[in-house]
């Protein structure tokens, strides 16, 4: 996992409506990148409507909120149109973003072990360095609290 201050790995993926958005894209801007396991599942749902939720307010701090995980576009398209999202979903259908990140990993549930994406956010400033890091975040009040991270950056 990239420490506060490390240059912030730079990434390309697919999006949900089609095209591509990279760190590159967001250039002077600060960016929240959130990891999250998968779409349309209870955690994953209520953060991204979190987000989106509080998304008029990161664009006031100028900050850009971009999702990260490895569903498909076309998974995203439809988990978008289901809830109503404002915010962009990128795809790492190969997990290379994810790896770079440091949240793919060994999990653990109901006994049995697996390997998937640890829920962690980074806040990126306008210097293309890590600012801030949540690894393994609790949804509830998350959104909010990188809302005020993001506003005193």
């Amino acid at each position: 996992m990239p420490e506060i201050g490390s240059p912030a790995p730079s990434f390309s993926l697919p999006r949900d409506g089609g095209g591509t958005v990279a760190l590159a894209d967001f250039a002077g801007r600060k960016v929240v990148l959130y990891f999250y396991p998968k779409d349309d599942t209870p955690g994953c749902t209520t953060e991204a409507i979190d987000f989106t939720r509080l998304a008029p307010e990161f664009a006031a701090a100028d900050t850009v909120v971009i999702g990260v995980s490895k569903d498909s576009v076309k998974a995203h398209d439809k988990f978008c149109r289901k809830h109503g999202l404002g915010i962009i979903l990128a795809s790492d259908e190969a997990g290379d973003t994810c790896e770079r990140y440091g949240v793919w990993g060994e999990k653990s549930m109901y006994g049995r072990t697996y390997m998937g994406i640890e829920r962690a956010t980074f806040l990126i400033g306008r210097d293309g360095r890590i600012a801030a890091i949540w690894p393994k975040v609790k949804v509830a009040g998350h959104a909010d609290e990188v809302l005020a991270a993001a506003r005193a950056l």
